[in-house]
């Protein structure tokens, strides 16, 4: 038996075997496995509402982490959409970057007006690229999932 350090788990038989055993997957195959727009943009949407309210609370620290997770993402979306790149550097620059500087300042006077322009930028955005029935708005309620308070 081979144990794992890291999990400590016994390793099964399939995982003891060399990778010319297992099965090769082409570039396509693993392109189709890549998030698609709808998949990454639910997620923008979601770490966008908790930057918001995580602000609002005084938690500072976790409204930064989640205006960092949305650029991350968006960066991913820019890799795997290259069409999307330029409009997404630009939105990083000049919206996401206000949104993080006021949020590392702890300034609720600099982050809500950064963040309202962002949502509308990213509203027209939408627009541009013929998606104009979609249109976020930040929930009036704040997640549960999290305490957001400080």
């Amino acid at each position: 038996m081979t144990v794992h350090l890291r999990t400590i788990a016994a390793m099964s038989d399939d995982a003891k075997k060399p990778a010319s055993d297992r099965v090769q997957l082409s570039l396509e195959q693993v392109a189709q496995l890549l998030p698609g727009t709808g998949e990454i943009m639910k997620s923008v949407g979601e770490c966008w509402w908790k930057c918001a309210y995580a602000a609002r609370g005084g938690n500072w620290p976790l409204a930064a982490y989640f205006a960092r997770r949305v650029r991350s993402l968006q960066r991913n979306l820019a890799v795997v959409r290259p069409k999307y790149a330029d409009d997404l550097a630009a939105f990083e620059a000049e919206h996401l970057a206000p949104v993080l500087s006021a949020c590392e300042s702890a300034d609720r006077a600099r982050f809500d007006p950064a963040f309202d322009a962002a949502v509308e930028k990213a509203n027209d955005l939408h627009v541009k690229w013929a998606h104009a029935y979609i249109r976020w708005t930040l929930p009036p309620e704040p997640p549960t999932d999290l305490d957001l308070g400080s």
